[in-house]
């Protein structure tokens, strides 16, 4: 081969890679365009695409099966983990411990029949492209923002007596002849156990209504939401 003939060859290789390195930067821009904005802080596509990973693998809910709607459910929950991890710079509570996040883990483990061994639980993650690791920093997050949201409103739940007959009398006892059982459960053997469903129950409105008042005031802004750039994720 001529020199000539060698220094076209090189120049054709030369011209190849750099169309590729262009392709690979489009597709990578792609994939991690911003989705929203928080205050001035990045959502990218990835990000959202490794929240539906978690959200599918703890959910036990197919990826594949996810809605544009549930797509956008889980764009709606990054954006009030920001809003809440905001205020959770100013909090001060124990976070969440290793352990903490491994009980999380090991329920969700339990979705998945061929998780019952270690190796068949690696597979599992690998399946949604998860690490151990990863998933334990993850449940440790939203530990941390349960307990931020616990610590905010619980205080401002009051659950009086009446409620707690009225929720007795009205829904526990109907609920109970409809299952089939015959045995009376007295209403101070379960008061505790309602008390506690009707704190959740008003911390929930409470939560709903804090984050809206935190959406107003903050500047928050959405883009379209793109289906997850996720290959190779399957689940059974």
């Amino acid at each position: 081969m001529t020199k000539i003939g060698r220094k076209l060859i090189k120049a054709a290789l030369l011209a190849v890679l750099a169309g590729m390195c262009v392709l690979s930067s489009a597709r990578a821009e792609v994939i991690d365009r911003i989705v929203a904005k928080v205050n001035g802080h990045i959502i990218l596509q990835s990000d959202l695409d490794d929240a539906l990973r978690y959200e599918a693998l703890l959910s036990g809910k197919p990826l594949e099966q996810f809605t544009d709607d549930d797509r956008r459910a889980v764009l709606d929950q990054l954006i009030d983990q920001e809003l809440l991890d905001e205020q959770m710079k100013s909090a001060s509570f124990p976070h969440a411990s290793e352990k903490d996040a491994a009980a999380r883990v090991a329920e969700a483990r339990k979705l998945y029949a061929e998780a019952a061994t270690d190796a068949g639980w690696q597979a599992v993650l690998a399946r949604f492209q998860l690490t151990h690791n990863e998933l334990l920093a993850h449940v440790e997050q939203q530990i941390d923002l349960m307990r931020l949201v616990d610590a905010r409103l619980r205080p401002q739940v009051q659950i009086d007596s009446k409620s707690i007959e009225a929720y007795y009398r009205d829904k526990f006892v109907p609920q109970l002849k409809q299952s089939g059982a015959t045995a009376e459960v007295p209403l101070a053997d379960v008061s505790s156990k309602i008390r506690e469903l009707l704190t959740q129950q008003k911390m929930n409105e409470l939560l709903v209504s804090w984050l809206q008042n935190l959406r107003s005031e903050s500047k928050v802004t959405i883009a379209q939401v793109a289906r997850p750039a996720i290959q190779g994720v399957q689940s059974q």
